[in-house]
């Protein structure tokens, strides 16, 4: 079997068991529209800067809980049984793209419920649609590549915690940074800089996890 017929199979994995624990699945879908409608009563259609605030707090706890759970729930047996069939690059890069993809859904989804209950103030859609789902993929590599680094903790949610939140605040403020300029006619000078810099921490986290997985995949 070669390298991309391993990596979809274990896609394929992933994709069965999300469809076999349809709860977790719901449940951040509750939560996104509960979360929305909260704030729509409570807040009515806030400025642009509160909602484009509130969209990526809402965007990073729906990644905690659809994204973070994909290496906590996997146990001891089974590791050993995905150690002894695939290579640990091949493994840790179908999480990665299995997330990345639930996370699009994701954004998406919260950007309809969001434009559904809170009305859309941008004004260029396409730019803010095009970096939600960038920042949604950025979201969603951080958080696979420190769930593959906490599963080998004892205390693996206050191990997340720890060291999810001096990398992703930096992250979330330049996501709000960058998509501000959508709520905006004019154009903001390095706006592609900008893009350009959170793909590169993309590459950046991609390319951490497949270096430093091997190490802890022997543990």
């Amino acid at each position: 079997m070669n390298s991309s017929q391993q990596i979809l199979t274990l896609i394929k994995k992933d994709i069965l068991l999300e469809i076999r624990q349809q709860y977790s699945f719901y449940g951040v879908l509750l939560y996104i529209a509960s979360t929305s409608f909260v704030v729509y009563l409570t807040m009515g259609q806030p400025e642009e800067k509160v909602w484009n605030g509130l969209f990526w707090v809402i965007q990073l706890f729906v990644c905690i809980n659809a994204v973070a759970k994909s290496f906590l729930q996997e146990n001891k047996g089974r590791m050993l049984y995905y150690y002894s069939i695939a290579s640990p690059t091949y493994f840790v890069l179908s999480k990665l793209i299995f997330n990345a993809l639930l996370m699009l859904l994701m954004t998406g989804l919260s950007i309809a419920v969001f434009s559904l209950l809170l009305g859309n103030p941008a004004v260029r859609l396409g730019e803010f649609i095009l970096i939600s789902l960038l920042g949604g993929v950025s979201l969603s590599l951080v958080f696979t590549f420190l769930a593959a680094i906490a599963a080998k903790a004892q205390q693996q949610a206050a191990m997340m915690a720890i060291m999810g939140f001096p990398i992703i605040i930096p992250q979330l403020l330049l996501l709000t940074k960058v998509s501000a300029a959508a709520f905006t006619s004019a154009i903001q000078n390095g706006w592609w800089q900008m893009v350009g810099l959170l793909a590169g921490l993309d590459i950046m986290v991609i390319a951490l996890a497949v270096i430093l997985f091997p190490f802890l995949w022997k543990d």
